[in-house]
Parts: C-alpha cells; structure tokens; sequence
C-alpha cells in the first residue's frame, strides 16, 4: 500500500505572470472557467462553498455555479439547510473551484445575500422537473429516517403539483459579492504562481503575488 506521505506530483502544465493576467479578476476567472469547459475537465462548474455557523465552527460542502458577473457569484440552494442557516447568521463565506487536469485553484471571499425572488423564480422555472419535485421533497441537513422518506415526499409533491411545481418558500439563490480573489497555478519544484486580488478603499482591484 502506498503511503500518503509518498504521494508526489510534478506540476508543470502552465504559469501565471502579472503581464500575461487581467487586471480584472473577473475577467481572469471568466477566462480560466472557459478553458476548464473547453477541456473538459469534469464539473467545472462545481465550486466548495465554505460558512462559519454562529460559534465559528466552519463547514464546507460542493454546489454548482450558476452565474458570475459584475454582481458576483450565484448559486441555489435550500434556505433552511445548513449553509443556509449559518449564512443567516453570518453571511461572509469563501468559495474555491479546483480544476485538477489543469493544476489550477480559484479563491473567492466575500459577503453573501440572497437573490431576488423573481431571480429564484425565474431559474427555478428552468429546472428539470424531477429536481424542482426534489426541493420540495428534501428537508435538506435535517435526520431522515430512511431514503424511503425522499421516495414517499417526491411521490407526494408530484400528485400535488403534477408538471408545474411552484419554487418552495424555502429554497432560492445566494450571491457571494467578492471582495478578494485568488488564482493558483501549479508549477514545478512547488514553486507555484499566487496572484491574489484585494479591493482596494477606492474599489479598484489590487493585484500582487504571494508566495507560494
């Protein structure tokens, strides 16, 4: 068996230079999600979104991005699970999308709210209908007592609304505003490229190199 100790990768794909990276990050991240796409990497769009409930205890789990603009970063989810409970009580979180085959990391911090409800509508409309039956059948982050549970409450919401669910009360987007982002780039001899972003007192975006 191997050792984890022993574990050892060469990463030597791609840099990251100051002269060869926007000055927006926004426009650095929306170049690198393209090339992650354009290779095909698995789930590119998947993103770890990290909260800290109200005794600072922190937590992570995997969502999808749905949207990425000047606004900020969007995604959907249950309001009543857990990330949505510790994002009512503290609503600073940090996101990080890690695209392996292309030895690159993407950071993002910053302040989350809550989308318009005709935002949720809108995007909850677009859904398949089997997972617009599931966001009502889930007491997402809540003790089931079997899958059984999942099974009976999709039964039961598809009788009740047949092939036009509503969006449920407790479910809907978020949006993390950034306010500091980072991009890694593997390189050799664990000499990767940091290039962090910061916003500035005048909301002009800072870039400068940490090191790795």
């Amino acid at each position: 068996m191997t050792r984890l100790a022993d574990l050892r990768k060469s990463y030597e794909r791609a840099e990251l230079s100051e002269d060869a990276s926007h000055a927006d990050p926004l426009q650095q991240f929306a170049q690198w999600l393209g090339e992650a796409i354009a290779a095909q990497v698995p789930e590119p769009n998947a993103m770890t979104l990290a909260t800290v409930d109200s005794s600072l205890r922190p937590s992570t789990r995997v969502v999808l991005i749905k949207g990425c603009d000047e606004q900020g970063i969007t995604w959907f989810t249950n309001h009543d699970s857990r990330k949505g409970r510790e994002l009512a009580a503290n609503p600073w979180a940090a996101l990080q999308f890690h695209w392996v085959e292309l030895e690159r990391v993407v950071r993002i911090e910053g302040r989350v709210d809550k989308v318009s409800d005709a935002e949720s509508d809108a995007y909850f409309a677009s859904r398949p209908l089997d997972s617009r039956i599931g966001a009502w059948a889930s007491p997402q982050s809540q003790v089931i007592a079997s899958r059984a549970v999942l099974v009976a409450n999709a039964a039961r919401y598809g009788a009740r609304f047949l092939l036009h669910p509503p969006r449920p009360p407790h479910w809907g987007g978020y949006r993390l505003h950034p306010d500091c982002w980072e991009f890694w780039q593997g390189r050799k001899s664990r000499l990767h490229d940091r290039l962090r972003y910061r916003l500035g007192s005048d909301r002009q975006w800072i870039r400068e190199r940490l090191a790795p």
